[in-house]
């Protein structure tokens, strides 16, 4: 059997368990390399129990449950369980500083907190002193109070009151680049909606296994990975972490991988990936940072795959996919996904740039997008245009097939003597340089250009290119105001916990670069 999933019917997701458990109660839900493995069925029963948990800690519909833990099948259970109990779940990075976490559950005010046990004591004065009315602790291996008490509570398949599709479900913070992390609100319609699109768009069914190595923080590995699982009723296998031997090794048991370009790039720098260990998978995808075009190549040429990109936001889930079938074009992002627009707007009028390849802001409207910041209605207004759609803070071109290219973030844009740069189109040029691994541009304050142009580079191993070098190549292929005045040898560029470069901290880095005397 190997039909596309059927997510016609699925009106909420809460049902996606409780339909595979009926239906299918003995397929394979979820396994790991160390030999745990959890049937639909037994899910549904683990799943109940977390529920009662959950429910004898206090917690209602619509309440907040913040969960601090280490990635583990028992987060994914409890995940699962807050769908069912028509919780709110509030994802927290287990790398967070202690002000970072502070700020979550100051704003988010769940009714409950769970975190690693090994946390416990150390957090008590902080939620105390925030005054979270229940914490447990959950461990990756299963251990700890909340585990505990599910182990103990009567327990039911949980019934919920009819959920509305705008009923909240997740409260998932932003990576905060341009200031306080904001609480970004999705519904269970978000999450539905964005399910049943990539399940179709990736022809996703019954016999598919994902290999997860993605955190469970974050939309791509919460969201886009379990929702779309659990709506085709597939399988998937748990990795704690991306470690590319691992992976590997485990494409063998596997028909898709999502990953981020760096996981790629690790991939690729084993000598063991080749046709023959990528043979069963189908699918892989990219996504959360830019693909390098010489990576999508390279991976091409070594296995026969080519790396399916999308483009997404915590606020929006999923909006563009290049195609399953059809052409998979290096550089691009692909076109929206079905029920989902995409339009490119004037950055200073707002005006609709109709035109194929006008570069300009990139603004989203359709069922995936979010229902705003929470607690910030002030915030939420400024994310939407008058006519409804969500201002995405990318700036993009749509070609004449409907293919969407990012350039950038808005407030990435380098404006250099009166002249727009856009860092993407400096970054393609300079990777294209022999030598070159990757690179960063971003724009730092100068005494006579208001921005000053400024790149950082990695190269290859083994390569030998100067700064001079590398901008004297530049000069051929750009306007003279788009190339870097300065361009610094770094050994790595600084990312977040999904592959995203931090350009702020680059700015931070350099920004007295060209202050008079330097």
């Amino acid at each position: 059997m190997n039909d596309s999933a059927d997510t016609s019917s699925l009106a909420d997701p809460a049902e996606w368990l409780e339909r595979a458990a009926r239906t299918q109660p003995r397929r394979l839900f979820l396994s790991t390399p160390a030999g745990r493995r959890l049937t639909y069925a037994e899910l549904a029963e683990h799943c109940a129990r977390y529920a009662a948990a959950l429910a004898a800690c206090g917690v209602q519909p619509g309440d907040r449950v913040a969960v601090w833990v280490e990635k583990s099948p028992e987060a994914i259970v409890l995940y699962v369980a807050c769908l069912a109990a028509g919780a709110v779940l509030v994802p927290i990075n287990v790398a967070s500083s202690l002000s970072e976490l502070e700020h979550f559950l100051e704003d988010s005010r769940p009714r409950l907190a769970v975190v690693r046990p090994a946390s416990r004591e150390s957090l008590t004065p902080l939620l105390e002193r925030i005054g979270v009315p229940c914490v447990e602790t959950l461990a990756a291996d299963g251990a700890g109070t909340f585990a505990e008490k599910a182990a103990c509570v009567a327990y039911g398949l949980p019934r919920l009151r009819a959920p509305a599709s705008n009923d909240l479900a997740a409260l998932v913070y932003t990576s905060g680049t341009t200031g306080r992390s904001k609480g970004a609100m999705l519904t269970r319609g978000n999450l539905v909606s964005n399910a049943a699109a990539l399940a179709a768009a990736w022809r996703f069914s019954c016999e598919d296994v994902l290999l997860h190595t993605l955190p469970l923080f974050h939309v791509h590995g919460l969201f886009a990975a379990i929702n779309t699982v659990l709506a085709s009723a597939s399988s998937l296998v748990l990795l704690p972490r991306f470690d590319a031997g691992a992976v590997i090794e485990l494409l063998a048991d596997a028909t898709v991988l999502m990953g981020v370009p760096t996981h790629y790039a690790r991939l690729l720098a084993d000598g063991r990936l080749d046709r023959r260990a990528s043979a069963r998978v189908r699918l892989f995808v990219s996504g959360s940072a830019p693909l390098l075009a010489e990576t999508h190549q390279a991976f091409f040429e070594r296995t026969g795959h080519r790396i399916l990109e999308r483009y997404g936001m915590t606020e929006t889930l999923m909006n563009t996919s290049n195609p399953y079938e059809g052409p998979r074009v290096p550089g691009s992002v692909g076109p929206a996904l079905p029920g989902v627009e995409v339009r490119v707007t004037e950055r200073a009028s707002g005006g609709v740039l109709s035109e194929p390849e006008a570069i300009g802001a990139l603004e989203v409207r359709g069922p995936n997008v979010f229902a705003g910041y929470w607690r910030d209605p002030e915030k939420t207004r400024a994310a939407f245009t008058a006519d409804g759609w969500f201002r995405t803070g990318d700036l993009g071109r749509i070609d004449a097939a409907g293919y969407v290219y990012l350039v950038g973030r808005a407030k990435d844009l380098v404006i250099s003597g009166g002249h727009n740069v856009y860092p993407r189109e400096v970054e393609i040029e300079l990777d294209a340089v022999p030598g070159v691994l990757e690179s960063a541009v971003f724009g730092v304050p100068h005494p006579d250009f208001g921005e000053g142009v400024t790149a950082v580079v990695v190269l290859a191993p083994g390569a030998s290119v100067t700064e001079v070098e590398l901008i004297e190549a530049l000069r051929p292929r750009l306007a003279r105001y788009k190339v870097p005045k300065r361009l610094f040898l770094v050994a790595e560029l600084p990312r977040n916990p999904m592959g995203k470069v931090r350009k702020e901290a680059l700015r931070v880095t350099y920004a007295d670069l060209y202050a008079s005397g330097r």
